[in-house]
Order: C-alpha cells, then structure tokens, then sequence
C-alpha cells in the first residue's frame, strides 16, 4: 500500500483514502506510533473485480463505521457521547481542553513539533462490481488531520511563528533560512520592542489596531505581552478603548477574528459552526451587538466585544486561544448611522424582534450545544435589557450560560462591597444601596447583594432587598409606579413616595453606597456627591458605567467633591489623584476580575450548569485578595499585576462550590483545586521545535 508523507499524518482520527489504484485506512494512536492497515486493490473501471475483494471491502468499511459511531471520533460529533472517566484521561491541561496540539505532553523545557489541524472531507466512492451491476452509495467523511508546520507557512501561522525568535537551528529544519533577518532574538526582546512602538501612539485607537495585528500574526507574543503588561495594555485591548474600536470596526476590519452568524445563515447555523477551524471549543462569547458599553446599537460591529472578552480569558484566566470562540449574531440594527454607512460591515436593515428573533436565537443554542456538547459555556455579552434576561431566564436551566453584564458586573461589585467593609464597617445588611439605572446590571447587581445578605443574615431575600433602592429615567422605582415597570424592576419597588431626580433620591433614602449603572456620563453631579459626602463620614461611590466618557463622574471629581473622604471605584480605569498633598489610587470594578478565572473554574471541573452560589464564592474568592497594604492606599480591589493568581483562586473556589452542588461532571474532584487551576492556564512563553 502507498503510504502517506510524513508531514501529513492524522491525529485521533481514523480516515479513508482512496487514490487511484488503492484504498487504505491508516490510523494515529495516542502513542504516536503509527500503524498502517490497508485494502489495496486494482480499480478497473469496465472489468471485472472479484467478489472477495468487494466482500472484504464493504465489511471493513461496515465495520468501521460502526467502531467510529461507538468511540469519541471527529465525525462532526460532540463528548456527550463518552464516560466522565474518559472524559478525564483524555482531556489535557491548558485550560481544562484536549492537548489536540500535543504540547501539554511536554514541559517548556521540551522541544515539540510545529502542528497544525486541518479539516478534510473524503467521499469514499463505491466499488464498481460485476455484481449484478450494483453500486456501493458513497460514503463522506470529515476527518482532522494533523499537518507539521514548515517553511512560510509555518511564519504565517499565529499559533507557531515566533518571529526572529527561531533559533539557526530551527531555522534550518523548517526550511526558514533566508525567509528572515539573519538577526535572532528572544522573545522578551521582542515584547521590549513593541512596548516602545505601542507608547510611541499617541491615538488609543493606534495601539489597539497595533495589538490586533501583532494576536494574528504572533499569538503567543500577543498573549505574554498582555500578560507581562497587563495594567498598561488591558484599556487598550477591552475598555474603554475596545468601545471605540467598535464604532469603527467597519473602518478597521482586517480578517475575521470570530463568526459571524447572520439572518442569512437561518435554518443552517450548525454547518455555519462547522466552519470554524478548531474543534475543541469550551466557551463562547456571543453578543447581538445591540447594546455595546454604554454606546448603543454598533450591530454587527459588537464583535470586538467578544474577542475582547476572549483574549482577557487567555491572558487572565488561561484558556487557551484555540478553546475560545467569538460569535457575532447579526440581526440586523436599527442604528441609522449605520444603515447609511457605506463601510457598516453587517447586514443593512432593520432588527429583527419577536418571534423571529426568539427563533433564530433557540436554533443558535441548539446548534451550539448538538456540535460543542454539555458542557461548552455560552457568555452573552450586550444583549439589551429585553432580551439579555429573557435570555438568561430560558437557557440557564438547559445550557451552561452566563451573562457577564448581569452576572459577572454583580460578582465584582460584590466582592468590592465586602472587601469595603473592612474600611466602612458594619455588616452588608446594615448599609443602604442606592443605584442609578435599572437595567441588567444595576438589578444584577441588585440582586446578587440581596442573596449575599439573605444567605448571611438567614432573612427571607424579599427582606433584604428592601435595603435596595433603584432609580431609572423616570426617578425612584417605587411601588405606586408598580403596572408600568418592567418585570425585572418589580421586585425593587418599595413602598415610598415618587421622586423625581437623583439628588433628591440621595436626600430622601441616605445611602451608604451610590451606585452607577446607567451609562451616561456626569450624572453624579458635584450636588449628589457632596450630599453622599455629608451624610457619610466615608461615602462610598461606584461609577461603573463604561467606557469612561460615559462613566458617572471622575476619580478626582469623587474626592475632591469629598474633600478626600470618599471610598471611589469604576468600570473603567483612572489615573491616581493628588489632592491636598495626598495621593488617591481609585479601583477599577471591572468583570475583567470575575469572568476569567469564573470561566475557568467552570471549564476545569466540567461544571454543566451555573448556580448563583458560584458567584458568592467568586466574589467572596476576589475580596479575599485585598491586603491591608491595599486599604492603605484606599483600594478595595486588588492590583491587576497577580491577575493569574486571582482568576487561579477565584476558579478554584468556583470549581470547589460546582463539586458541592453536584454540577461537575470531572471526577474525582482534584485535592488542591489551586494548584490544578495553576497547572491548567495556558503558557505563552515560545517552545522550541525539535
């Protein structure tokens, strides 16, 4: 039998080949050696073949087949079909996914081979025979194929180019010679060289572009730069610079980082799914593009929202990049900007509501969990309010879902609430919460402080939310307003009589908290925080809102408003304050926090579901890592400089809370839950290739 070249060699699989002359069936075991099983037979079209080999034929195709049915096999099928116990052996570190590259085998030390996965598909054509003139049906198989990487393609591949970091003699095994400088560096030079490119931009915009390009042509480099960098480069890569970035995407679009899944792919989202090259996908971030930060309806141009979120669940939360998977749904926008855009990159009319909407949405779920299995987790992502609880309520019962805007904006903020109480005093349920805005994640919020108190106090949670008080556009959510809320604002209606205005909410419910959730900017006028200010010998004040231009009010508009007494944090990053000889580090309460080392605890134990005790136990696992050095300096989140460590502990406790709920699916549960975490994030330190 003819034999296959050495560089093209399947992984896992099995497949069928069918030249001219022969048929074979070669098959890549774990260990790597191959072995080669093949039929091999003339095919002479017009003559006569004997039935024996015709007979040997079909039962080992017959027989095949039904071995590939029973077994874990990449026939387009998901996991569900195997034991948790295989589940286990088979499934690597890196992020709780399988090692389909082969690098998990091997410390950094260890030198491994360049692969690549391609997919093939082989229609394995029936044998004419002179049986009755009869005709085998076609078979079609789509297989993965593992492919050793050399040459240009090898520098063109993201996943294994490392630049001028290819030693001379990788240089000249792979056939590289000649394709680079003579020069050779190493990768922290690199990463010296392109932090001074990245400060020489004076436009944020610059950088994030520069970052873009450097994840599609070196994404291990992409990844240790944000890593090591982490402070600098994450307003650069998510908020408030991503928010820009996305009102320009059309302008800016380069090469698809994500899928894009549009009304036009209605009734065939699954095939859709199978186009994206990886495999082994475990989370997902999807967003409908309709409601981006606090800039409104960007439509299809939301995509860099989830690739954003996904890059921050590598660098952060160690997921690796080939297990992540950026969705845009495109349904349309009713953002006229840019339906009269010439350059809007997504489909040109408007929204699609209702059922229509409600369906496409249910085939999207559907085809997501039948190719990616039980245990894939979906994150929504700036769905607007109407949808983003429905669709929270509807799936989180049959698919593992998270909605960071509601759920993952909550844990953080929580876990700053009771990391503040070290610097307020007293218990949760002894202070008073009052919000500006109503939607996802001021309830979200909400609701998840309510749960906390409720669970700490043993008081019934319609109790506890009592110390909630919400004010939307129309004033303060009370009871009289009760027929014309929202259903997700019910619950927050208390008896009192209507106010109109933010200050006299302050004034009329003295708060503790001030909490900004509405997405517009400056609403925290000087009047509100000198009020919080002489109610409270320390106010604390949350503007949350994203990006910054839409932020409630400033860090240095919070405390010298307060005359330095305030306690201030927000969703977005500002610089330290210096007011009357002292130095002011505000916080940043940003998901960045919760959602990777959440996720990563939900992947890592085969978590099915999500339970709203797993996000007590990440906020509880987040406050727990503010130091006394920290409140010195009046912080009340930790730095983002031992982010891995954080999203290590904060996955670890969510992990331990799954194993207690009987919600993971890995057994037997790992007995240190850290250390596990910490084995499991990604390395993008460069490997050497043998």
């Amino acid at each position: 039998a003819r034999t296959l070249p050495p560089s093209f060699v399947p992984i896992r699989t099995h497949h069928f080949h069918l030249p001219f002359s022969f048929l074979s069936c070669e098959k890549a075991p774990k260990n790597k050696e191959h072995t080669t099983l093949a039929l091999h037979f003339p095919i002479l079209f017009g003559q006569k073949v004997k039935i024996i080999y015709f007979g040997i034929w079909v039962h080992f195709v017959l027989v095949r087949f039904v071995r590939f049915a029973e077994k874990e096999v990449y026939w387009g099928c998901s996991e569900m079909g195997s034991s948790v116990q295989e589940l286990v052996k088979s499934d690597g570190l890196g992020g709780g996914v399988k090692d389909v590259y082969g690098e998990d085998f091997a410390t950094e030390d260890l030198s491994i081979t360049p692969w690549t996965v391609s997919v093939a598909s082989f229609i394995v054509l029936g044998v004419y025979a002179s049986v009755r003139s009869s005709i085998l049906p076609a078979l079609l198989c789509e297989e993965l194929y593992r492919i050793r990487m050399t040459g240009y393609s090898l520098l063109r591949d993201p996943r294994h180019n490392k630049g001028l970091a290819f030693s001379d003699k990788e240089r000249e095994t792979h056939y590289l010679s000649g394709l680079l400088p003579p020069a050779i560096g190493t990768q922290e030079l690199q990463e010296r060289k392109l932090m001074n490119n990245l400060r020489s931009y004076e436009v944020p915009l610059q950088r994030y572009i520069a970052m873009m390009d450097l994840q599609e042509r070196n994404e291990r480099l992409f990844y240790k730069l944000l890593i090591d960098n982490v402070e600098e480069l994450l307003p650069v890569v998510y908020t408030p610079t991503v928010g820009e970035a996305c009102q320009k995407y059309g302008s800016i679009y380069r090469r698809p980082q994500g899928l894009f899944i549009s009304l036009k792919e209605k009734g065939k989202i699954l095939e859709v799914l199978k186009n994206w090259p990886e495999r082994n996908i475990q989370v997902i971030v999807v967003t409908d593009g309709e409601r981006i930060l606090g800039l409104g309806d960007l439509g299809c141009q939301g995509m860099g929202i989830p690739v954003g979120k996904l890059s921050l669940y590598t660098a952060l939360g160690g997921v690796r990049p080939s297990a992540c998977l950026p969705i845009t749904i495109d349904v349309g926008t009713n953002n006229e900007k840019l339906l009269n855009d010439e350059f809007y990159i997504g489909l040109k009319q408007k929204r699609a509501t209702g059922q229509e909407y409600a369906d496409f949405l249910q085939e999207f779920m559907s085809a997501v969990k039948q190719n990616y299995g039980e245990r894939i987790l979906v994150q929504f992502e700036d769905f607007a309010n109407h949808n983003a609880f429905e669709l929270l309520e509807k799936y989180r019962t049959t698919h593992l879902v998270f909605n960071d805007d509601i759920q993952g904006t909550a844990s953080v903020v929580l876990a700053g609430l009771i990391a503040s109480l070290k610097l307020l005093g007293g218990s949760l349920a002894e202070h008073t919460f009052l919000f500006l805005g109503a939607g996802e994640a001021g309830t979200g919020i909400a609701e998840l402080i309510a749960l906390e108190m409720s669970k700490k106090t043993n008081s019934p949670i319609e109790e506890t939310r009592k110390k909630i008080w919400l004010v939307d556009s129309k004033g303060l959510v009370v009871s009289s307003r009760i027929e014309s809320l929202q259903q997700f604002k019910k619950p927050w209606a208390h008896e009192h009589e209507p106010v109109k205005t933010l200050l006299e909410a302050v004034k009329a419910i003295k708060p503790t908290v001030l909490i900004g959730t509405s997405g517009v900017g400056k609403t925290f006028t000087k009047e509100v925080v000198e009020t919080m200010a002489s109610i409270n010998e320390k106010p604390l004040i949350l503007a949350l809102s994203n990006p910054t231009s839409q932020s409630e009010c400033t860090a240095e508009e919070a405390y010298t408003w307060t005359k330095g007494t305030a306690i201030f944090a927000s969703g977005s990053p500002f610089d330290p304050v210096e007011f009357e000889g002292k130095v002011y580090v505000p916080g940043q309460a940003n998901n960045a926090y919760i959602f990777p080392g959440f996720g990563l605890g939900l992947i890592m134990c085969g978590a099915i579901r999500v339970h709203d005790d797993m996000l007590l136990a990440a906020s509880e696992a987040l406050a727990v890592q503010v130091t006394d050095e920290h409140y010195a300096k009046g912080l009340i989140y930790p730095p983002f400089t031992n982010i891995r460590k954080i999203s290590a502990n904060i996955a670890a406790k969510v992990a331990a809370k799954a194993y207690e709920l009987g919600l993971a699916s890995r057994l037997p549960q790992p007995s240190d839950l850290v250390k596990y975490a910490e084995s499991s994030m990604y390395s993008p330190v460069y490997r050497t290739y043998r």
